[in-house]
């Protein structure tokens, strides 16, 4: 390593100070076969699996004194090879983003590329050959230290791998854009950079990692280091010939990198820059000039830690990870009841789909009541059909599917259903008055103990618990759909709450596997009041005479994850008009009730656009709602379009805070996030409010402090 790169990494180390170190010990072993004296380095930060190892500035340093040993080894004919394996469970997980989060030079974002560089392709200058085992998970920094040797294994057990680094707006930047492509080929390098990064960070399974071409050989995970071994000492000696298939240099790989651009112009539409550089990075790649790959990525890898997005990204993850665990004002814990059984009100999609969930994840009795048998026998009919899929894919096995298939039932009479039931949730109309009645009849033959919960996304929880005996077992448990994918659960604390009920909720919550925000009894709690404050502009500018397709357009900078108008037709535009009329009675001077979206509903259409396949099934506006559709004469620009937009959420966001809906703008941007999918590049909302100066604007301040989703000062 040179001494400058050093030097800076050095720096970068004391600036440090809480990096968890990983250890590089070295071992030596004789080869199977007679194959020759092997090194093997493990690396280690001393914890269990659940403490992934990383590499901060003193782990590469380690990393580096452990190549110092085997190279003059190797130098001197001592060894005849050098691998690298991970602790049980884990290869590595690659750069430590707690260290980068601290960064606030570009010099010292610099030294993490080079140190990473320098360490890791001394692996393939080495005088014998290198192999890499991955035995257990590895991402980014960790795939990346297997590239720079000569040979790779794969676990069959490997349960993840992937190059994450643009789905947090970074780019691999420690080999991995200029040694992957050049490794397998431009398209297969692509979809792992950036389509599965972009796909919610998707993973490889240890055979996909095979089946790539990334590992040349794939073995079971239970005698995987052994396997490893007995094949690297036929590699050694020559046995096995590795044959790789050649990389296609020509158009291919200029259509692989056309293939890339369109991905990350679907998904952030050029409001992130990190999919864009790493493409680059792999269209310069083609030369096969291996150096200049890694220059580039030193210095896309410094610009982009010095830039709002990343921060927002680490921001993003940070919440998702952390805050999720800890959500903040949850009651004690060791308040929560047990729950033995549960009982479901309604028998319809929306109950059905919970019903499954705390099925599959309490497994204790459910049961589902509605008006009639038919509809009782379709709700019980839906989750017998759902285990019968999850059996099919092989996701449970006969045995566990008859089991789930037993625990759920459906009855007509609630005391019958309810009598013994701990947590009831109610899933009927969204009609207070219907809720009313629902709960009044709950409350007559459920047990003392029990919470009662409504999955209400609007309506005042305290208002439906006022006419109870006991309206503090009342909680809001407000799911998002579809609830199997979407992890958000608001958790709302009605007037009369109390702490047993809220933690019970809480406890609940976390064995379904869903992140759990605290919100307070407000209109519309969280993610559907700002998703309505944010179409409701969208659709006030189409009223007033924008055309919808630059209504449309104008909100594409965000990188959202669909249009507005596409969301409303997920949603289902008679819900999103019955929101938006709960909101505008709440808070008439700020949401309005759209005449055209009145119109389409009452038309009974399910949205604005129609899909044909002469038109590749993209959205076109249904000439049936363009007749509809009836529009003043102000016409604006998209930039105006998003400026309203925006300063329209920011204010909506300030007077949240002001109200306590949420205890920060932490927790909005984590319901955002997990409740409507909006990107981690953005850190949710608040972040890129702050940094397009949209939040001072609005409110006079940021949103947050500085060095939270941004460089520090």
């Amino acid at each position: 390593m040179s001494t400058t790169t050093a030097e800076l990494l050095k720096g970068a180390s004391a600036l440090f100070t809480d990096e968890v170190v990983t250890s590089a010990h070295v071992r030596h072993l004789d080869l199977p076969y007679g194959a020759g004296k092997f090194a093997l380095i493990t690396l280690d930060n001393g914890l269990d699996h659940t403490k992934p190892t990383t590499f901060g500035p003193a782990s590469l340093a380690n990393l580096n004194a452990a190549i110092d040993q085997v190279e003059k080894e190797a130098a001197e004919g001592d060894i005849v090879g050098v691998g690298v394996t991970g602790k049980p469970f884990i290869f590595a997980v690659g750069a430590d983003l707690k260290g980068v989060e601290l960064l606030k030079k570009h010099d010292d974002a610099l030294a993490i590329g080079k140190g990473g560089h320098e360490v890791f392709k001394r692996l393939s200058a080495l005088a014998v050959p290198t192999f890499a085992y991955y035995n257990g998970a590895a991402m980014g920094g960790g795939v990346e230290v297997g590239l720079h040797c000569s040979y790779r294994t794969v676990s069959k057990a490997l349960p993840a791998f992937s190059l994450p680094e643009v789905f947090l707006g970074l780019v691999p930047g420690w080999g991995g854009c200029a040694l992957l492509p050049n490794l397998i080929g431009a398209d297969k390098a692509v979809s792992v950079i950036i389509e599965n990064s972009l796909n919610q960070n998707k993973q490889l399974k240890g055979v996909q990692v095979h089946e790539l071409g990334i590992a040349d050989a794939l073995f079971e995970g239970a005698d995987f280091l052994e396997q490893s071994l007995l094949w690297t000492a036929q590699v050694v000696k020559g046995d096995i010939k590795v044959e790789r298939p050649d990389v296609d240099r020509g158009e291919a790989w200029d259509q692989a990198v056309a293939r890339g651009r369109s991905i990350a112009d679907g998904k952030v539409h050029g409001a992130a820059p990190a999919a864009y550089r790493a493409l680059d990075i792999i269209a310069n790649a083609k030369s096969g000039d291996l150096q200049a790959g890694f220059d580039a990525e030193d210095q896309a890898l410094a610009d982009l830690i010095m830039g709002g997005e990343l921060r927002a990204g680490i921001y993003a993850f940070n919440l998702v990870q952390k805050r999720a665990k800890r959500p903040a004002g949850a009651p004690d814990k060791n308040l929560a009841r047990p729950i033995t059984k549960v009982g479901v009100v309604g028998a319809g999609l929306m109950a059905s789909q919970l019903a499954l969930l705390f099925l599959r994840r309490l497994e204790v009795p459910v049961v589902l009541t509605d008006i009639d048998q038919e509809r009782v026998d379709k709700g019980v009919g839906y989750v017998h059909a759902e285990i019968d899929k999850l059996l099919g894919k092989g996701r449970v096995n006969q045995d566990k599917a008859n089991r789930l298939k037993g625990l759920v039932s459906g009855v007509l009479d609630k005391a019958e259903g309810f009598s013994d039931a701990d947590f009831i949730i109610e899933a009927v109309f969204e009609e207070i008055g219907v809720k009313q009645q629902v709960f009044a009849e709950v409350e007559a033959v459920a047990p003392a103990h029990a919470i009662l919960a409504t999955n209400t996304s609007s309506l005042s929880v305290s208002e439906m618990a006022s006419k109870l005996k006991h309206p503090e077992r009342v909680v809001g448990f407000h799911f998002f759909n579809p609830v199997a994918i979407l992890p958000l659960l608001e958790i709302v604390r009605g007037e009369q709450t109390d702490d047993a009920a809220l933690a019970t909720a809480f406890g609940v919550a976390k064995k379904l596997k869903k992140t759990a925000v605290l919100v307070k009894d407000a209109p519309a709690f969280v993610v559907n009041r700002i998703l309505t404050r944010f179409m409701g502009e969208i659709q006030n500018v189409i009223d007033e005479g924008t055309p919808v397709a630059v209504a449309e357009k104008a909100v594409e900078p965000l990188g959202l994850p669909m249009s507005p108008l596409v969301l409303l037709e997920l949603v289902g535009p008679a819900i999103g008009l019955h929101v938006s009329e709960t909101l505008h009675t709440a808070f008439p001077d700020r949401f309005t009730v759209s005449p055209n979206l009145a119109a389409v509903v009452k038309a009974g259409k399910r949205g604005f656009y129609v899909y044909s396949a002469e038109n590749g099934f993209k959205p076109e506006l249904d000439p049936e709602v363009a007749a509809l559709l009836k529009q003043g004469d102000t016409v604006l620009t998209e930039q105006q379009v998003r400026d309203r937009v925006l300063d329209a959420v920011a204010q909506e966001i300030g007077l949240m805070l002001d109200e306590n809906v949420v205890a920060e703008a932490q927790d909005i941007d984590l319901c955002l996030i997990t409740g409507a999918g909006w990107p981690f590049h953005l850190g949710g909302i608040t972040p890129y409010l702050d940094r397009a100066g949209v939040s001072e604007r609005v409110t006079g301040k940021k949103f947050l402090e500085a060095g939270v989703a941004s460089v520090p000062a």
